[in-house]
């Protein structure tokens, strides 16, 4: 029935690692992440490809993630408040529409051999369509599961992803591969971005809030001003940028892989595969164990695992014990991303979610690409394995010093809505008290 209350959660209830899964929007949702993903990472593959294959140079390669990542930080805040103004499902549509016409372009070059400028600005376009498109793709996991199983929708998110990681960089190589040239996989990927935007206009999101103001840049730094203003948020998303600064070993792996393993381009593709098997490992096995009981410890524990686990990596010189140490490390960041996805959807209010989820997608793309630059700095500065292992001890550092500086992510228990909660607490943004709210319960009609 519409407007149904939430049943309520108590710690004696049985576990249900399926959950979030029994609402149909949400199979819509994590469905069409996967998918999205699968085409993003065949889109990587191929352009890569194709690109060296048309000009033998690194610079080229290199454009590329530059041409996508620069849109997403210029546009993040203007994608947040679109996101809380616009009806969700509708941007993402409509962001993925144009990722899908960019795709066929690509592929309509790609048969041409057009000129190159004419592929950055695709991959520029694509840039900006994935810049409005997260925000409220994120934002959306809220309308579609009542409040108390965001912990359930976090992890299968985050295993579909992960496990899409895996299948899309393959895929895409058999598939150019097997057709011998870029065109079909760009028109592969197109046709499946087609399909999830179609799915997305099959959901039917429950109605939320919409903020009414123009933009402005009060209302697009709100965002910002509640992630400040929100500890155990602003602690969770520091922790992990840290952990991604520092200890982002993957960045050197082709080092590890021809000099210091001595495995060759095989044994790369095992090492680049590890992280995300041990990801996906670890979403399984969340998704199938009740809550998490001391949630603020866990990640505390996690994150300082991740940096101990860098640390033995960067010493081993055992192609298998590195492949663990690999396998543990994707585990463990997989465990941080579930509980502070899981504090953004609790904690944040309906009409800042676009604007939240925007600033975390800029930290979490800045964490990424300045992680890697630092990474090849360090190696360049000192040796390639006293980098690794200077990263993971300051990761684990970091995490001492956040523990002493910030109690309340100590004293965070159960992360669900009733019973024990993250503690709510009153903040002002754009002159108003804001406080993390309850949603209301997904109507009964899209369950099953």
């Amino acid at each position: 029935m519409p407007g149904m209350s939430e049943p309520p959660v108590t710690t004696s209830a049985r576990h249900d690692p399926f959950a979030a899964l029994r609402f149909r929007d949400f199979r819509l949702l994590v469905l069409g992440s996967f998918l999205a993903v699968v085409a993003e990472q065949m889109l990587g593959v191929t352009i890569g490809f194709e690109l060296y294959e048309r000009t033998h140079s690194a610079l080229a390669l290199g454009l590329v993630g530059l041409v996508e990542i620069v849109p997403v930080l210029l546009l993040a805040l203007p994608a947040g408040h679109v996101a809380d103004r616009l009806e969700r499902k509708w941007v993402v549509v409509a962001a993925m529409s144009v990722v899908t016409a960019c795709m066929f372009g690509m592929a309509g070059l790609s048969l041409t051999q057009g000129p190159l400028p004419a592929v950055y600005a695709l991959l520029f376009g694509i840039g900006m369509a994935r810049a409005f498109q997260g925000p409220a793709f994120s934002a959306l996991s809220s309308q579609v599961v009542p409040s108390t199983h965001y912990a359930s929708a976090a992890t299968w998110s985050s295993g579909a992803w992960q496990t899409s990681s895996i299948i899309g960089p393959a895929l895409g190589g058999f598939l150019l591969a097997a057709w011998g040239g870029a065109a079909w996989v760009y028109a592969c990927a197109g046709g499946l971005l087609l399909l999830v935007a179609i799915m997305f206009c099959l959901m039917r999101p429950r109605s939320v809030e919409r903020i009414s103001e123009p933009i402005s840049l009060a209302s697009m730094l709100a965002g910002v001003r509640f992630i400040w203003k929100t500890p155990v948020i602003l602690t969770s998303i520091t922790l992990d940028m840290f952990a991604v600064l520092l200890g982002g070993a993957t960045a050197l792996l082709p080092i590890f892989a021809v000099d210091i393993l001595h495995v060759g381009p095989a044994g790369l593709g095992w090492l680049r595969a590890a992280p995300a098997v041990g990801a996906v490992t670890a979403a399984m096995i969340i998704a199938l164990r009740p809550p998490f009981k001391y949630a603020g410890r866990t990640l505390l524990t996690v994150v300082a695992g991740f940096g101990a686990a860098t640390v033995v990596f960067g010493l081993s010189r055992d192609f298998f014990l590195s492949m663990a140490m690999l396998g543990l490390l994707g585990g463990l960041d997989n465990v941080s991303v579930v509980i502070r996805g899981t504090l953004l959807l609790t904690m944040t209010p309906d009409t800042l979610r676009g604007r939240v989820n925007a600033v975390h997608s800029v930290f979490v793309g800045i964490s990424n690409e300045l992680g890697a630059f630092e990474s090849g700095v360090a190696a360049a500065l000192i040796t390639t394995v006293g980098a690794v292992v200077a990263g993971g001890i300051g990761t684990m550092l970091v995490v001492g010093l956040v523990a002493f500086l910030a109690p309340d992510i100590r004293r965070l228990k159960s992360m669900g809505v009733g019973g024990e909660t993250v503690r709510r607490t009153a903040e002002i943004v754009d002159g108003q008290e804001i406080r993390p709210t309850k949603s209301k319960e997904i109507e009964g009609s899209q369950r099953l």
